[in-house]
């Protein structure tokens, strides 16, 4: 009886009950890149070699942050999608790096989430009371994968640190979800006047190109599988 008068006052405010959407399921993957025998370039920074599990989804994603109304901000950000019917696609708040969060304000319900209205693109604000509110068009967003590290994953990867004379830098990180472990971080030197192939944890590659801005490689192969 609660919810439904909840319902009924809800509508004279322009807002409206809904279902909360949980039939979409992200997919998980494993990465190994770039590929055996291929030739790649990277920058200083730039990821060399990349191997773990990672997650794909569908996800809103927020260019900048922007306001529904008064009552709440959409920070910038990607916000995961949690399911879909005929009207509407409903998406999360997630803790991960790179999601977005809803600043609610003082006189504001909580919010759970954000919906899609296919019919307009309208964004609606989600509330803990299964209600959509705040709906407005025109807002600045794009629906678009979002790639992260699984939060029980193992990442390891290798990275370009630059040239100094014959020795090129080579950073070896290993993360833990999205999180780097600082106590598994390295840095290796490897002098190409005595081998053009380097190795570390079982990768190997071939270096064609090296300075202080760029390196040019083929890979060999990948860590080893743990």
């Amino acid at each position: 009886m609660y919810k439904t008068l909840i319902c009924v006052v809800a509508s004279f405010a322009v807002v409206g009950c809904a279902t909360p959407l949980t039939n979409y399921q992200p997919q998980m993957r494993e990465i190994s890149e770039p590929p055996i025998n291929s030739i790649n370039e990277a920058y200083v920074g730039d990821r060399m070699l990349s191997q773990g599990m990672v997650t794909e989804r569908d996800a809103l994603y927020f260019p900048v942050t922007q306001k529904t109304s008064f009552q709440h901000t959409l920070q910038q950000g990607y916000y995961p999608k949690r399911g879909e019917d005929a009207e509407y696609i409903q998406y999360g708040i997630s803790n991960e790096s790179g999601a977005g969060k809803v600043v609610d304000g003082p006189l504001s319900d909580p919010t759970q989430g954000l919906t899609l209205r296919k019919s307009d693109n309208a964004i609606c604000i989600f509330t803990v009371y299964n209600m959509n509110v705040d709906c407005k068009t025109g807002l600045d967003f794009k629906q678009q994968n979002w790639t992260t590290a699984d939060a029980n994953s193992f990442q390891q990867t290798l990275l370009y640190n630059g040239k100094v004379g014959s020795k090129v830098n080579i950073g070896y990180r290993e993360f833990s979800g999205d999180m780097a472990r600082p106590a598994f971080s390295n840095a290796v030197e490897y002098d190409l006047n005595e081998s053009q192939q380097i190795g570390y944890k079982g990768a190997l590659l071939d270096i064609i190109e090296a300075n202080n801005q760029m390196i040019k490689y083929k890979v060999l192969k990948n860590f080893k599988v743990r």
